[in-house]
């Protein structure tokens, strides 16, 4: 069962401080990097579009990462 506070964590807006903002753009650069390797070697398919989809999942969930816990 979740906790207040980890309600109040996923579910507040956390601004970016010190260089977050900096690394969520390196995170982002980095998933722009490896869709175009998919998109490049993969077949045009529910498959790749899965695996984009689930890239753009990580992104969100990396920066999650950092926005909440820190």
């Amino acid at each position: 069962m979740p906790t207040l506070e980890d309600l109040k964590r996923r579910f507040t807006y956390h601004a970016p401080k010190e260089n977050q903002a900096d690394r969520y753009r390196t995170i982002r650069v980095y998933a722009l990097e490896f869709s175009k390797v998919l998109d490049e070697l993969c077949p045009d398919s529910r498959e790749l579009a899965l695996a984009l989809t689930k890239l753009e999942e990580s992104v969100m969930w990396a920066n999650a990462s950092i926005a909440r816990n820190e």
